[in-house]
C-alpha cells in the first residue's frame, strides 16, 4: 500500500474509511451494467459504454475498499495492481479503454475494435470475480 500512501501525499488519492454499503452499492451497479451488456440488439457503442461503465465502478470499489477515493477516473486503473493485484497486462486494458472513452465523450468519436471489445468484456468479468473475493468490509 505504499505507493497508494504516495499517492494521497501527492494529492491524488484521499483516505476516506471504507463503507460496506457504498462498497455493495458499486458492484451491484457494475453487475447490473454487465447483465444489461448481453442484451441482444445494443449497438456496440452501447455495449462498450456499458462495459467500461462496470469496469469503472469495480475499480473504484476496490479502491474504496482499501480505504481511498479520488475524483481522478484514470486513477482507479492505475491503482488496481495495488487494490487487486492486476498485471500491467490486465490493468492497461481499462487504462487503454478510458482513453477511448474520452475520446467519444469529449470529442464525438468512438471506434472500438472487436479485439478491445472483447478484452474489456472478458477483463470485466474477472473484475467483478476479484472485487467480490474481497469481501466484507469489516472482515479485514
Amino acid at each position: 500500500m505504499d505507493a497508494l500512501e504516495n499517492l494521497v501525499k501527492n494529492y491524488q488519492l484521499s483516505k476516506e474509511p471504507a463503507n460496506q454499503v457504498e462498497f455493495d452499492g458499486m458492484v451491484r451497479s457494475a453487475a447490473t451494467k454487465l447483465q444489461d451488456a448481453k442484451l441482444k440488439g445494443l449497438s456496440r457503442d452501447s455495449l462498450f459504454i456499458l462495459t467500461y461503465g462496470a469496469s469503472h465502478a469495480l475499480a473504484l470499489a476496490a479502491l474504496r475498499w482499501h480505504g481511498y477515493r479520488t475524483e481522478k477516473r484514470y486513477l482507479t486503473f492505475q491503482c488496481l495492481p495495488h487494490t487487486l493485484g492486476l498485471a500491467p497486462s490486465e490493468w492497461r486494458i481499462f487504462d487503454q479503454c478510458h482513453t477511448r472513452r474520452n475520446l467519444a465523450e469529449y470529442e464525438g468519436h468512438l471506434d472500438i475494435e472487436d479485439a478491445l471489445l472483447n478484452a474489456l468484456i472478458d477483463s470485466t468479468k474477472q473484475l467483478l470475480e476479484k472485487v467480490t473475493a474481497l469481501g466484507l468490509i469489516d472482515a479485514r
